[in-house]
């Protein structure tokens, strides 16, 4: 085996402790509100108060007046800085041809199509002086009839885009062998719904852009997940050569997929900065975070699962509806794709059809949050899995497992999607799902349980539910790394990946210190901001160790190759001579150079990883949960997630991120709803509304990690682990809720479960 192909490591799987937590802890953390450039100018954003109108004035001169506002601009001044238009976020991930005509503009101009919309920005020496300026801007609004359902929405007797014609934007198909025609021994059909819910991060967004009208740049700090994505956008909206904008990343509260959209502000608040030639900052308040930031989740799937009588599924087809909200966001795609393309799970089943609509309503735009598709896929699927064993008599964990594909049928090609973007079809590429059910079964005492399934004690009902579930991880096109030597023989790392709160920079040096021999406090990290490479994509889609991470060893082959080299005109020799040592020392002959002395040959190197392969982690779930029938009330006593990612860089940061999900998918589960009434006003702008869960609510929340099935589509073998803890949440728990009120025949097929729709449902059965 060739030197470069040997990745021996030390650090990589140790439960080495957070790097990044000394800092923070400290209060040494740099947020994008903790940056006060001198000059600094203030924003507030005047937001639509109707959900569906057409603008016919805005009139800003009183408040263009008010003492210390210095600028009040609207779409007006948006054209005339332009090209005559106001510019539409294009799609980021996966941009289809018919979707522009549905993209967000930067400011609202001819119509509102949300509540919540950016109708205007003031610019002033303070926040609070910006936002009294709002009041004095007079509007006159003709308002129009709203859709607040994908139901009302899909009739197409009010449109949203008249030049459309269609409220329905664009729906994918998920099909593998021949789903139509086949009939079956038992079939049953269900309508199954999750709520329109989001992450809440700790740390609202905000955006500080400065520009200089001398150099003709541009500084954006505040972005987060995908910067370079930011910047490249940035540049198409405002007109701007690519390379005239910095994007900087801070330290972040919080990411979760939402981060990774580009909105209105995003645009607003540095051309603003352009506009007034002063640093100009805007700090999202809470409300403006629940209304304004990208919702997520708002499913319905009408689905039908036909069966063997022993068991065995042969065809999952039907419909699936997600609410997109007023118009495509720069991720749209993703959740619509997802909830479609892996209905069919860890599962073999061989035949699927299943066509996923994105319908257009009067609300805020939805964007991704962690496992988009993924947790609506399998809330769909389990539940229908649940329904059909007990119809047929069979226990629902031999159910599953009689389905699984196994270890033997690797690699597994699963249903095809249209229309794609260039993408390869996708194949699950290693692993024994089994194993990862059998692990999670006697983690949560199954069987030493199951004589308290549908059990009333004590005036509560106990009840048992499990899921199966597919991360998937490792997103491409491809990463970047780069690594320079200092004058000390330390190494400073720049990566292309972004730090979201995943522990990036902890993970990458244990990959570092590994591949390059040398301890971690050798090795400093620069992640995320477009000054230090020439490309990067980010984090998204559990990818930041599978693609950044393979960048890093790529990296670190190339510098040992400039270190052979720079060795060998030193020693004498040729570069195929030296031999590479620990801590990159250099020897020849019985002559070892420190990297330190070969640092003044400048030597630094590039990496990169690309691949067109996606990673799949696999687990399952499982809930041990108590209902009080007379209050609603469900009480998670015990959850547990068993998720194999082929290959753990680091246990305490990976378990870390798994119960932090899994807390998520409880509090999306039980609690958690974005609601809007029938004219499409927002009825929870705050969180005396909005319910999250708190440190007491669950308890008892555990997570295990495995590497059995390491990945062969990246030299880590990592398969990525930061989004399955939440995916088989909705559908544990709502089989668990089941089997507790059997007795009772509810039967719950809509989320959130929270107690007054629990309650209700036992209330309906009796």
């Amino acid at each position: 085996m060739s030197e470069k192909s040997i990745f021996i490591p030390h650090f990589v799987g140790k439960p080495v402790e957070r790097i990044e937590d000394l800092r923070l802890l400290r209060g040494r953390g740099q947020y994008v509100d903790d940056f006060h450039p001198e000059g600094l100018l203030h924003v507030a954003i005047l937001r639509a108060s109707v959900a569906h109108g057409r603008i016919r004035s805005i009139d800003v001169a009183q408040a263009q007046a008010m003492p210390g506002v210095r600028a009040v601009l609207t779409a007006k001044d948006v054209i005339r800085a332009g090209n005559g238009r106001v510019p539409t976020i294009p799609m980021r991930r996966a941009p289809l041809p018919g979707m522009e005509p549905f993209e967000q503009p930067v400011i609202a101009n001819i119509k509102i199509r949300y509540v919540g919309e950016p109708l205007a920005i003031v610019v002033a020496d303070s926040a609070a002086l910006a936002e009294d300026a709002l009041d004095a801007i007079v509007m006159e609004i003709e308002t129009l009839p709203a859709l607040a359902s994908r139901h009302v929405s899909e009739k197409n007797d009010v449109l949203l885009f008249e030049e459309c014609g269609t409220n329905i934007a664009v729906t994918y198909s998920a099909t593998k062998g021949d789903a139509k025609s086949i009939d079956a021994p038992y079939r049953r059909c269900e309508t199954l719904c999750i709520q329109r819910h989001t992450a809440v991060s700790m740390e609202p967004r905000g955006v500080l852009a400065e520009w200089s009208s001398a150099t003709e740049r541009l500084i954006v700090g505040g972005a987060a997940k995908v910067p370079f994505a930011t910047r490249r956008i940035l540049a198409q909206c405002m007109g701007l050569p690519v390379d005239r904008i910095d994007v900087l990343e801070y330290d972040v509260g919080g990411g979760f997929g939402i981060r990774g959209d580009f909105y209105p502000e995003d645009f607003l608040v540095p051309f603003a900065a352009r506009q007034l030639g002063q640093p100009v900052k805007w700090i999202e308040d809470r409300r403006e975070n629940l209304l304004a930031t990208s919702h997520a989740r708002e499913a319905e799937g009408r689905l039908e699962i036909l069966c063997e009588k022993d068991g065995t599924v042969l065809a999952l087809r039907g419909q699936i509806w997600i609410d997109m909200g007023a118009y495509l966001r720069n991720s749209a795609e993703v959740a619509p794709r997802n909830a479609a393309l892996f209905l069919s799970g860890p599962y073999r089943i061989p035949n699927i059809d299943v066509e996923s609509s994105m319908v257009l309503t009067n609300k805020t735009p939805v964007g991704t949050y962690r496992g988009p598709g993924r947790f609506e896929a399998d809330f769909f699927r389990e539940r229908l899995f649940d329904m059909a064993a007990r119809d047929l008599g069979i226990d629902p964990v031999e159910f599953r497992r009689r389905n699984l594909v196994t270890e033997s049928e690797m690699p597994y090609t699963i249903a095809a999607i249209d229309p794609t973007y260039g993408e390869q079809q996708i194949e699950y590429e290693s692993g024994d799902y089994r194993i990862t059910l059998d692990r999670c079964l006697a983690e949560i005492k199954w069987t030493e349980k199951a004589a308290l399934q549908g059990k009333l004690i004590d005036g509560r009902y106990h009840g048992l539910g499990l899921a199966c579930f597919i991360e998937g991880g490792g997103a491409g096109p491809r990463e970047n790394a780069r690594l320079v030597v200092e004058a000390d023989g330390t190494v400073s790392l720049y990566i292309g990946s972004s730090n979201i709160g995943q522990a990036l920079e902890t993970t990458c040096l244990q990959i570092a210190a590994d591949a390059l021999g040398m301890p971690m406090e050798a090795i400093r990290v620069f992640h995320g901001s477009t000054i230090y490479l020439k490309e990067g994509f980010g984090s998204y889609a559990s990818r930041s160790v599978v693609m950044g991470g393979s960048a890093i060893l790529d990296a670190v082959n190339n510098l040992k190759e400039r270190l052979r080299a720079a060795a060998g005109r030193r020693l004498n020799c040729s570069a195929e001579e030296v031999t590479v040592g620990d801590g990159m020392s250099a020897s020849f002959g019985g002559r070892t150079l420190a990297l330190a002395a070969l640092a003044e040959e400048g030597l630094t190197a590039e990496g990169t990883f690309a691949s067109p392969y996606r990673t799949h982690g696999y687990g399952a779930a499982a809930a041990h949960v108590t209902v009080d029938p007379k209050t609603g009330r469900v009480e998670v006593m015990d959850y547990v997630m068993v998720e194999d990612v082929g290959r753990i860089i680091n246990p305490l940061t990976l378990n870390g991120q798994a119960v932090g999900a899994a807390v998520q998918g409880l509090g999306g589960s039980l609690l958690e709803h974005l609601q809007y009434d029938a004219n499409g006003q927002f009825l929870t702008a705050s969180l005396a509304d909005y319910m999250m869960p708190t440190a007491s609510d669950f308890p008892k929340v555990r997570a295990v990690e495995l590497e059995n099935s390491p990945s062969p589509n990246n030299p880590l073998g990592a398969k990525g682990g930061g989004e399955g803890g939440i995916i088989p949440v909705g559908a544990a728990i709502s089989n668990a809720v089941a089997a507790a009120l059997a007795s009772l025949r509810v039967e719950p097929r809509t989320l959130p479960l929270s107690p007054n729709r629990v309650w209700a449902l036992v209330q309906a059965a009796r």
